[in-house]
């Protein structure tokens, strides 16, 4: 396994891609730029999501109950993989556990995780925890167009209480379009401490592209992935910033009015001279494309993968 880069971007209309709880599940802002970000948390439950619902994959962290119907804490998941009764040492229950995720849960191998635990040691129950540091790491989102909040009222589907025949009322904010660029890196050195495999790496990169592709709820329905990039080294280097070497071009007076992905160009300029300036690097670029994605100075996707190729560069379709 080599070290990689992960370029991500997807967009969004009509709808809310990250709401945050402590205002009012508002789309997630940055007042200054005026652009909308996305938590590195929301894209890795969209992979989890995705992974344990299409392709059977067992997800550590996620929502487990008890027998009453009661939700899990952390420590209840993690009892779990505690496969003995008792213990010789808090070691050997460490070990066994950090064993146990490990083998089963994919996304554990990938971005690690922290596992309190309080096995039963000789005679009594020990308190402490396992931390895992995952492979792959990403950035915030950030949109790469500014955006706007648009507050939508409506009335509910049911009457506002028993004998009353006025409906209740909602609200909801939605971001009429926003095109959100994630940034990440897969990191072999770690890879070795969780066990991830180049097969691991594959079903993350379905799962971002595929995943996002599934979120088909209320509020995150509209979502389209529309460029994936993976950048594969022959050594321990990385470009980094990635998401920072791409930027749109649009005809329009401000980026607030882009509503469609035809009404945009996804400028890679600054990516593709990192790229010639680092090619003795660079083993491999991976690539999956949208197909109404247009690329500045480019004609077609075809000319673009063209001008890597040209670089002495090999590339593959995901």
């Amino acid at each position: 396994m080599n070290r990689s880069e992960i370029l991500f971007l997807y967009d969004i209309n009509d709808a809310n891609p990250n709401g945050d709880p402590l205002d009012s599940n508002k789309p997630r802002l940055d007042e200054e730029t005026e652009t909308n970000l996305v938590t590195d948390v929301r894209l890795k439950r969209t992979i989890r999501d995705y992974l344990r619902d299409y392709k059977d994959e067992k997800i550590f962290i996620t929502d487990t109950f008890d027998n009453e119907g009661k939700l899990n804490d952390a420590k209840q998941r993690a009892d779990k993989f505690l496969t003995k009764e008792k213990y010789e040492s808090l070691t050997e229950a460490r070990e066994d556990i950090k064993a146990n995720v490990i083998q089963d849960c994919v996304d554990v191998r990938l971005f690690g995780a922290t596992i309190p635990i309080e096995p039963k040691v000789k005679t009594k129950k020990e308190k402490s925890s396992v931390t895992l540091t995952g492979p792959v790491q990403f950035r915030m989102g950030r949109s790469l167009n500014q955006v706007e909040i648009n507050h939508i009222k409506g009335t509910g589907g049911f009457a506002s209480g028993a004998g009353k025949d006025q409906k209740t009322f909602r609200e909801e904010y939605i971001l009429p379009y926003s095109l959100i660029g994630f940034y990440g890196v897969v990191n072999e050195i770690a890879a070795k401490d969780t066990g991830m495999s180049d097969n691991d790496v594959g079903l993350l990169l379905e799962g971002i592209w595929d995943g996002t592709k599934n979120l088909i709820t209320r509020s995150k329905f509209g979502q389209v992935p529309r460029l994936l990039l993976q950048i594969e080294y022959k050594e321990n280097y990385f470009i980094g910033d990635l998401n920072n070497k791409v930027s749109i071009n649009y005809d329009l007076d401000d980026s607030k009015l882009i509503r469609n992905i035809n009404q945009v160009e996804i400028n890679l300029n600054k990516l593709l001279s990192n790229l010639e300036e680092e090619k003795d690097k660079i083993s491999k670029v991976y690539y999956k494309f949208d197909s109404d994605v247009k690329f500045f100075n480019y004609e077609s996707s075809d000319k673009l993968l063209d001008t890597i190729k040209g670089l002495g560069i090999s590339v593959e379709e995901l």
